[in-house]
């Protein structure tokens, strides 16, 4: 019979704490776009994107029971950093003063600011049960580095990919941002 200190058990209510994280996010996002009427740029796809990809792999390996083998974190946690990374450039660009985006839900923050944070957390859930798993940890660097490898490289070809921003506009927006767009800058 497993119990509570059983390694298996552990790693299987992180990762519905993950799929917990992860359906949040995905809610979140569409409650912004349905809810709130809200456009998603290129960017807030991506990431979205990535949130109902984490969600997938993980709702599917714990239905399958695969959360006991050890090796569920490991398939969930490049799309994880993946989306990170996109939030993190998403989040830059704010920063940098290239886009202006969106307030969040409940006017916290902004879309992407938030996008960030869930997928950080995320990330941290599925590193933890990685880590926290059965082996010994050079074991597990090892079977991290592709991983994160992979997640890192998914993060830049979405940046990479994403199309040209439009021009910055040369008079003020007459409506607030219901989409990730240039300022105006007067």
């Amino acid at each position: 019979m497993a119990t509570s200190a059983d390694p298996g058990v552990r790693s299987t209510r992180l990762l519905w704490v993950a799929l917990l994280v992860a359906v949040v996010t995905v809610i979140g996002s569409l409650a912004l776009s349905l809810g709130l009427g809200l456009r998603a740029c290129p960017l807030c796809f991506y990431q979205r994107t990535f949130a109902l990809s984490v969600a997938a792999v993980l709702a599917m390996g714990l239905l399958m029971r695969l959360g006991r083998t050890g090796r569920l974190s490991l398939l969930a946690l490049p799309l994880a950093l993946g989306g990170l990374g996109v939030a993190l450039f998403h989040v830059s660009l704010e920063l940098n003063g290239t886009l202006e985006c969106p307030k969040g839900l409940l006017s916290v923050g902004t879309a992407p600011q938030q996008s960030a944070l869930m997928f950080a957390a995320l990330f941290t859930i599925l590193l933890a049960d990685e880590w926290g798993g059965a082996g010994s940890n050079v074991g597990k660097g090892f079977r991290l580095i592709p991983a994160l490898a992979l997640g890192a490289l998914l993060a830049v070809a979405s940046c990479v990919a994403n199309p040209p921003l439009p021009r910055a506009p040369d008079r003020p927006y007459p409506e607030p941002a219901d989409t990730c767009r240039p300022p105006y800058h007067g």
